[in-house]
């Protein structure tokens, strides 16, 4: 398919989402859903109109899928409903951490004891399929500022975690591997990719998050009156803090996310200071109100560029037992136990329990993490394999989350976050 074809299945789609938006609200599919659907007619599943080779084309889908996810993660930040603290954040801090490493550990032992995979591919595909995706699970999270319901909030603050809380997974499968340097004892694993990287890309993301919050406000305030573009603002500050984090070897994913909410609720501190007016509780104007309008646009026109080339790099042949097994185990085993073990003790309401162990939605993060694997010198056979079993994990949980997000998502109690 030329360049030319691309821009025009991409504009029909775009056009057909503008349409039928309503019409999609009432029926059991997602946006996801029929950008898949296309892109398996579309590819070689079907018709053969396109193909796309995620291993000659790691390099690109990298860079488009690292994009997706940051611009999603400042979404999902600013939308926090309340400021960080362990009383209200501790369910999705122990869904990204406990729930995290037990969800990997299962996934490896399934690697290792059914597909036959060497220790450290195990760890790095459990790695690859055990965060929940800010990108695809639109449905399940928050939708907009302020918005307390405690299963979106968990979900949502969730994915914002474990893009992060998953790179040191990452690392340790690439250095059992013989990829990266673990250092004697894993030493150097524990210090810099665990306790350096999380502590710094936190730290990074908060400071720079108020630093932009007063700045901005100072600049609307008395007298200087600056009218400021929100938009550009947004990406400049996605940019800085991510390459900042990179630059000094933290979890940029963790900086971005923990920036944006350090923006937003900085915000809403200085309109509560300053008596400011507001509407539905939301100051009239803030940097992070003003550019998450633009970022939600981005993330869906991302969402359905890289779900087409999801359905165009499937084959009839990708539908494997062992690829379909290992997404049924995930689906139905790992995360259901690793969310039941992550949540012990927690006065969870039995509802919102069950939906978060189900809604553990599989998708863009997946593909980042897996590029980049490739991207540090996976060897091709075991790449091509690693490849197979992660693009039938999303594309089903694309499938089965999909068909049950809109009748559960109605059928579940309330409930806000207090």
């Amino acid at each position: 398919m030329s360049v030319s074809q691309w821009f025009v299945l991409v504009g029909a789609m775009l056009l057909v989402m503008g349409v039928a938006s309503t019409v999609l609200k009432r029926v059991p599919l997602t946006p996801a859903m029929l950008y898949l659907a296309v892109g398996l007619i579309m590819g070689p599943t079907v018709l053969g109109a396109f193909s796309f080779n995620p291993l000659k084309q790691s390099a690109v889908l990298e860079v488009l899928t690292e994009v997706a996810v940051l611009i999603s993660l400042f979404s999902a930040g600013v939308k926090m409903p309340v400021p960080f603290s362990f009383r209200q954040w501790r369910a999705p801090l122990l869904l990204a951490s406990v729930s995290m490493a037990l969800t990997v550990g299962l996934v490896a032992a399934f690697g290792v004891w059914v597909l036959g995979l060497p220790l450290g591919a195990a760890i790095l595909l459990g790695a690859i399929v055990a965060p929940t995706d800010p990108v695809l699970a639109t449905e399940v999270q928050s939708r907009h500022p302020g918005d307390r319901d405690q299963l979106r909030f968990t979900l949502t603050c969730e994915g914002g975690l474990n893009d992060g809380s998953a790179f040191p997974f990452v690392m340790l499968g690439l250095g059992l591997l013989g990829l990266r340097n673990l250092g004697e004892y894993g030493l150097q694993w524990v210090l810099v990719d665990v306790l350096w990287a999380t502590v710094g890309g936190v730290a990074i993301g908060v400071v720079s998050g108020v630093a932009l919050a007063r700045v901005g406000w100072w600049l609307r305030g008395a007298p200087q009156r600056h009218e400021l573009l929100d938009d550009f603002l947004g990406l400049g500050f996605i940019g800085v803090v991510y390459g900042l984090s990179v630059w000094l070897h933290a979890w940029g994913f963790l900086a971005v996310f923990f920036g944006a909410v350090a923006l937003r609720q900085t915000e809403m501190r200085l309109a509560r200071r300053d008596r400011l007016p507001a509407a539905a509780g939301e100051p009239a104007s803030t940097v992070s109100r003003g550019a998450l309008v633009f970022k939600e646009h981005l993330e869906r026109l991302s969402e359905l560029v890289l779900v087409l080339l999801l359905g165009g790099a499937l084959y009839r042949d990708s539908w494997s037992w062992a690829a379909v097994g290992l997404a049924l185990f995930l689906f139905f085993v790992a995360r259901p136990l690793s969310v039941c073990v992550g949540l012990l003790g927690m006065h969870t309401i039995a509802s919102v329990r069950g939906m978060t162990a189900w809604f553990g939605v599989r998708g863009i993060g997946s593909l980042y993490y897996l590029m980049y694997a490739i991207q540090h010198g996976l060897p091709e056979p075991l790449a091509l394999q690693l490849i197979q079993l992660t693009l039938i994990v999303v594309a089903l949980s694309i499938l089965l989350h999909g068909l049950s997000v809109k009748p559960m998502m109605k059928g579940v109690g309330r409930r806000e976050v207090v």
